[in-house]
């Protein structure tokens, strides 16, 4: 069965200063029960803010090194799950469901790519 990685991006200038309310680590911890015992997940993890990160550019034959916060990013990766699904549309149905558990005043994107096998 084919592999998909849903890449999770928030706007994390946007996001709840505190975080994930109580009730949609609930919810999200539901249905991350559900699609592991569906079989479906593989692996699933938030991300520490842009403001712990680092990121390594190779450009012109040299390495640079650029510390967070990314301010001139709007989105950023914020997690992400690798999937194993019969297809492409099972894996948008999980994810499509992973973003209806955040309450309204999120702005979540999901990118849902299959991994390419070797």
């Amino acid at each position: 069965m084919p592999r998909y990685l849903s890449l999770i991006r928030i706007d994390e200038q946007n996001a709840p200063a505190e975080g994930p309310s109580p009730e949609l680590m609930e919810r999200m911890g539901a249905l991350l029960e559900e699609i592991t015992k569906a079989g479906v997940m593989l692996d699933t993890a938030g991300l520490t803010p842009t403001s712990q990160g680092t990121r390594i550019t190779w450009s012109g034959g040299k390495l640079s090194y650029t510390d967070g916060p990314f301010t001139e990013s709007k989105e950023v990766v914020g997690g992400y799950a690798i999937l194993q699904a019969k297809d492409k549309a099972e894996a948008l149905e999980w994810t499509k469901r992973f973003l209806q558990v955040h309450e309204d005043y999120w702005t979540v994107t999901a990118e849902v790519r299959e991994i390419a096998e070797p």
